[in-house]
C-alpha cells in the first residue's frame, strides 16, 4: 500500500491500549494518531479527514455508573453527529474492549432499535487470557476476507455479550455476527469455558452494524499485530494474527 491511510484513534480518561491500538494500525498502513475525546468535543471537525476511526480499549472514567458509560454519554450527546457522519462517509468505525461497551451503549451496535450489553463475566471473575476467534461474517467489511482463525488476549471483568432473543436472531439472520469465540483447533466454542471466556450468548465475540463498517469486539486483536506478542512465539508459534482484522478495515478505508 503507497499511500497511508489517516486514522484516529480516540482515547478518554482511563484508556489504556491506545499504544497498541496506533502500533497494530502502523503495521497494517495507517497514519495513525491518537486525539482525545475531550479535543474531538472541542473540534469535531478532526474526523474529516480520518479514513477509519478506532476507540481503543481500557477502564475509560474508572467504569463509573458501568464499563463504557460515560464514554458512551460523550459519543451520544457530543460526538454523535460526528460519528454518524464519518460512517455514512463509508469509513470504518472500529471498538474494542471499552470501545465496544462504549459503542453498545451509545447505541452505535447493534444499530437501529436493537438493544444489547456487555455484561459481567458469567464466572463473575476477570478474565485475562488467550483466545480463538473465528471470523463469520461476510457482511463486515473488517471480516469478510479473512480465511483463518485470530488468536489474541482478553482483558475484561464485563465481556459477557447478552441480548434478547429478537436482537439475537436479527444478528445471526443479517450477517451481523462478526466473530466468535473458538477452541484453538478452531473448533465452535459450544459456550464452554474458556475458550467461550465470559459465556456470551452463540459464542458472539464481536458484531457489526447493518452497513458492515461499525465492528465491536471484546478481545484484543491489537495486541497480536506481530508474532513476538504471542506468549508462545519463542516455541515455534507463529500466523493467526490479529493484524489481519485491521489491514481488512485499512484496505478499506484505502478505498482497495
Amino acid at each position: 500500500m503507497t499511500v497511508r491511510v489517516p486514522a484516529v484513534v480516540m482515547t478518554a480518561p482511563g484508556s489504556n491500549r491506545d499504544p497498541d491500538a496506533v502500533f497494530a494500525l502502523e503495521q497494517a498502513g495507517a497514519d495513525a494518531r491518537l486525539v482525545s475525546v475531550f479535543d474531538l468535543i472541542e473540534k469535531p471537525t478532526l474526523l474529516d479527514d480520518a479514513g477509519l476511526v478506532m476507540l481503543a480499549g481500557g477502564f475509560t472514567y474508572g467504569d463509573a455508573l458501568g464499563a463504557g458509560k460515560l464514554w458512551a454519554l460523550d459519543l451520544t450527546h457530543r460526538l454523535g453527529d460526528a460519528l454518524g457522519a464519518h460512517v455514512q462517509r463509508g469509513r470504518p468505525l472500529l471498538g474494542v474492549c471499552n470501545g465496544f461497551q462504549a459503542l453498545v451503549q451509545a447505541g452505535f451496535l447493534p444499530g437501529g432499535h436493537a438493544t444489547a450489553a456487555l455484561a459481567p463475566n458469567a464466572n463473575g471473575r476477570f478474565e485475562c487470557r488467550w483466545v480463538t476467534l473465528t471470523p463469520v461474517s461476510d457482511h463486515c467489511i473488517w471480516t469478510r476476507q479473512l480465511d483463518e482463525p485470530i488468536d489474541c488476549p482478553v482483558a475484561h471483568g464485563e465481556g459477557r455479550f447478552v441480548a434478547d432473543e429478537t436482537t439475537v436472531s436479527r444478528l445471526e439472520a443479517h450477517d451481523l455476527v462478526a466473530l466468535r469465540y473458538a477452541s484453538p483447533e478452531g473448533a465452535a466454542a459450544k459456550g464452554a469455558y474458556p475458550a467461550n471466556p465470559n459465556g456470551s450468548v452463540n459464542d458472539i465475540a464481536g458484531i457489526c452494524d447493518a452497513t458492515g463498517l461499525v465492528l465491536g469486539l471484546m478481545p484484543h486483536p491489537e495486541d497480536h499485530a506481530v508474532p513476538r506478542q504471542h506468549p508462545r512465539h519463542r516455541r515455534g508459534v507463529i500466523g493467526r494474527l490479529g493484524l489481519s482484522l485491521f489491514r481488512e478495515g485499512v484496505r478499506h478505508a484505502a478505498g482497495l
